[in-house]
Parts: C-alpha cells; sequence; structure tokens
C-alpha cells in the first residue's frame, strides 16, 4: 500500500516530466500507442485535454469513498472511457493552446498535492465500487485513475510516434 507522501514523490516526479513535455514538439501527425482496450490512438492536443479534466473528476469522485457508507458497504463511484462527458472534455480541449491545458493540469495536480496530504493513513483501504472495475481502495483508486495515470500520460507523451 502506497502512503500520501510516497503519490506526492511521484506526483513531483511526473510533474516535472509533463512540464519537459510541453516544450517537446512531436513529429507531425504522431500519436499515442494504441489503448491496450480500444486500439484507440490520441494526438497530443487529446492527451492534453484528457490531463486538464481528469484529475477534478478522480478526486470529486474519491470524496464520497473517503467518507464511506455507515453500512461499510463499498461507495459507487467512477466513469468508463465512453462516458460522454469524458469523450466531450476531451474533443473540446484537444484544440487548446498546450500552454493552456499545461496551467490547467499544473494548477489540479497542486490541488492533487494537497487533496492527497489530507487522506488519513485508514482512508486509504476505504473501498469505493467502480461500474467496471468492481471494489476498489482509496489506494488502488489514486493509483489507477490519478497518480499512476499522469505517469501513464507522461510515458504516452514522452513517446509519441508518427501517424
Amino acid at each position: 500500500m502506497s502512503t500520501g507522501s510516497d503519490y506526492i514523490a511521484r506526483l513531483d516526479a511526473v510533474e516535472a516530466r509533463l512540464a519537459a513535455a510541453v516544450s517537446s514538439e512531436p513529429a507531425p501527425g504522431a500519436l499515442t500507442g494504441a489503448d491496450p482496450d480500444s486500439g484507440e490512438r490520441w494526438d497530443r492536443g487529446q492527451v492534453w485535454a484528457h490531463l486538464a479534466e481528469f484529475i477534478p473528476y478522480w478526486i470529486a469522485q474519491a470524496g464520497p469513498v473517503l467518507r464511506g457508507e455507515p453500512s461499510g458497504e463499498p461507495v459507487p463511484f467512477g466513469r468508463t472511457k465512453r462516458d460522454p462527458e469524458r469523450i466531450g472534455a476531451i474533443e473540446r480541449g484537444r484544440g487548446e493552446a498546450i500552454s493552456v491545458l499545461w496551467g490547467d493540469t499544473r494548477s489540479n495536480i497542486a490541488t492533487l498535492r494537497t487533496f492527497l496530504g489530507t487522506i488519513d493513513p485508514e482512508q486509504w483501504n476505504m473501498r469505493g465500487l467502480h461500474p467496471t472495475l468492481g471494489a476498489m481502495t482509496v489506494d488502488e483508486l489514486t493509483e489507477r485513475f490519478l497518480v499512476g495515470h499522469l505517469e501513464e500520460h507522461a510515458d504516452q507523451l514522452e513517446g509519441m510516434t508518427p501517424a
């Protein structure tokens, strides 16, 4: 199990990687590698638009999980890749200047850093219920949808290849 300080250290590292990716311009037509589940490939604007939108969403989704249910049952949370609001946010944002999307992402990373510092040790094991992945702890949610997800997208930006 990770802790807030473990995640914050990783967050600092991925923030530096993303800052470097802002100024690196991939070749024209460059796309990410194929998503393992869907085969979908994204352009740079789509990656940055997603980076700018997902942190606030998942922090908000973690809130009810952290509060828990009196019954002790996992709290429903989350969305799937097919969520229309997610898709719409990525499409709306993909044409924005990377510097604007980076500004939003950087601000959201600062919010995430603060959020991670507020999680008490016993809360890391609280469970939520994702619609497709099932029961997940706050630790797993943070790994899959927040810090680990930022790292995945930093990997994508660093490895973009021509179409």
